[in-house]
């Protein structure tokens, strides 16, 4: 199975899911499951934010190597679900590969995400935000792999 995470630049959301992600699945011993990510509007080759890969340090996590990677350059095509970090992101992959409807959702949708005091479609930027707002940010994300997780292995 191959998996993608979209958000906007692919420097913070999507590049947090994608490499935490990894890590789950090999504590878990899971080989058989590919992780990419992308940005619809990425720059190919940005670095994630600095905030990024610092939150991404409690969650033991090593962003450094992490590049963007612009959709329009990605192996969308290739993928089995795509998950968006937002609902425009996801109408923006739609407009681009239509034929990839049945594989597409946001993060949130697609795990049934439902928690008291928190949007159910869409994983907020953080992007320009402190440090703090990474953290609830990753944690969001974290919750939805874990949900992931549950759906699609366990």
């Amino acid at each position: 199975m191959k998996i993608m995470f979209v958000c906007t630049g692919n420097i913070c959301r999507s590049a947090m899911a994608d490499w935490l992600l990894k890590k789950k699945l090999k504590e878990l011993k899971i080989e058989n499951i590919q992780v990419y990510s992308s940005g619809v509007y990425a720059y190919d080759g940005d670095a994630p934010t600095w905030e990024a890969k610092e939150v991404m340090k409690e969650y033991e996590v090593d962003l450094k190597n992490h590049r963007a990677t612009n959709i329009k350059n990605s192996n969308i095509k290739e993928m089995d679900l795509i998950l968006c970090a937002t609902d425009s992101h996801k109408i923006a992959v739609l407009d681009i590969y239509p034929k990839l409807k049945e594989k597409v959702y946001t993060m949130k949708e697609y795990v049934n995400y439902d928690r008291k005091n928190h949007d159910k479609i869409n994983i907020k930027d953080p992007w320009g935000y402190d440090i703090e707002t990474y953290r609830n940010c990753v944690a969001e994300i974290d919750e939805c792999l874990e949900l992931l997780i549950d759906k699609i292995i366990r």
